[in-house]
């Protein structure tokens, strides 16, 4: 009865993003189609290497690594450690909700209620001084007061992507929060730095690598992790830039919700996997997640602060959920997220009725010029954003 009724809050929470008919999800395609499909993309980009895997009714299937993971031309394969980039971003959403389902955190009470002193009065990390923002700059602006969870987790927090890539080099607040959407990984670690220096009474406090930890464990992920460790195995993937260039593992120290996690397309599978079921969450919770919580009215996710279209011209199915970005195609309710530098383009389509999803990690930026058409030849037509995640930029440093 219990799982019954689990199952009721998560329907009653997506049905409002259902559409009454959905087109029936197409056959997935046999493992040496897509074997088949991929070479042609690698062809078709001039991409070094690249890993698939593909979940089925909430079940890890298909999983495979293609091409070389270094300039001296190893293998990619399954096992290989890779950039996950701002996959990052939705482990970090998924881990927030169990802290929500703890009590811990309310997605829609401010911050300021989770902290023992006001933002602006917290100095430097005192082992990695760039760990958080400059929350200092902050103090003339009361807006910081009204920021929450969920605005950290839809990318509505006000900030830019990251302080330091202001002009002044400061950290400012450009619209009143939750008004809009623009992408900001400086919200996620706003909400870290809540969890990891939080009201300890409150149940907060927590460390970050450690919650992420506690989650990769019990998934079986044994060679994920939020933080580069010393004496890591040498099966670990380099990239390659949109002009063909290697470039080394960025091998990261701390741990940061925007975009820290090294994994292997084997591990995120499993993750993967267990968000699209709701495996680790309350119905309640994973319903969170892809509930549509800020429509999205811009033309493209880039460039940051943009005005919104016409009325008339915006896609009226488009949300940022918690972590992800959710959508409503042609198979019914949809969610993804994508992850990209100058050398990494990955990428993570579900679609909620099937409980089907592709994942796609790839140490060649250039790549990502063909995951639509990969995606598409796996899944059918989802109606996944890409048109509004990438523009013209799919496959460019």
């Amino acid at each position: 009865m219990e799982s019954m009724n689990n199952l009721l809050i998560l329907k009653a929470a997506l049905g409002i993003f259902f559409l009454p008919t959905v087109v029936a999800a197409q056959t997935i395609p046999s493992d040496k189609a897509i074997d088949a499909e991929v070479g042609k993309i690698l062809t078709q980009t001039h991409a070094n290497g690249i890993a698939v895997a593909v979940v089925d009714h909430g079940k890890v299937g298909y999983v495979q690594a293609y091409g070389i993971r270094d300039a001296k031309g190893d293998p990619l394969t399954t096992s290989t450690v890779m950039y996950g980039a701002s996959l990052t971003k939705t482990v970090f959403a998924y881990t927030v909700m169990q802290l929500v389902d703890q009590g811990k955190l309310k997605l829609d009470t401010p911050i300021k209620d989770d902290l023992d002193k006001p933002l602006p009065a917290y100095g430097p990390d005192p082992v990695f001084p760039d760990k958080y923002g400059p929350y200092k700059d902050l103090a003339d602006d009361p807006r910081w007061e009204r920021i929450t969870p969920r605005m950290c987790l839809t990318h509505s927090t006000g900030f830019s992507n990251f302080w330091f890539i202001e002009p002044d080099q400061k950290l400012h607040i450009h619209f009143d929060p939750g008004t809009h959407f623009s992408y900001s990984g400086e919200g996620m670690i706003l909400l870290q730095f809540a969890i990891e220096h939080g009201r300890k009474e409150q149940g907060l406090g927590l460390d970050l690598g450690d919650l992420t930890k506690a989650n990769f464990d019990r998934l079986g992920m044994t060679r994920t992790s939020l933080t580069w460790r010393n004496g890591q195995d040498p099966n670990v993937a380099d990239g390659w830039n949109d002009q063909g260039q290697p470039k080394p593992h960025d091998k990261r120290s701390k741990p940061r919700a925007a975009g820290s996690m090294n994994t292997t397309i084997t591990d995120l599978s499993k993750f993967t996997a267990a968000l699209v079921s709701g495996n680790g969450l309350s119905a309640a919770a994973r319903a969170e997640i892809t509930k549509p919580s800020l429509h999205i009215p811009t033309t493209h996710q880039f460039p940051l602060f943009q005005a919104d279209l016409p009325v008339k011209e915006q896609r009226k199915d488009l949300y940022a959920g918690l972590g992800v970005i959710v959508f409503q195609g042609p198979q019914g309710a949809g969610f993804y997220k994508g992850g990209h530098d100058g050398q990494t383009a990955n990428t993570m389509v579900c679609l909620e009725a099937s409980q089907r999803c592709v994942l796609i990690l790839s140490n060649d930026v250039r790549s990502e010029a063909g995951f639509a058409e990969l995606v598409r030849f796996i899944l059918g037509d989802t109606g996944v954003p890409y048109d509004w995640e990438y523009g013209d930029l799919a496959g460019k440093s």
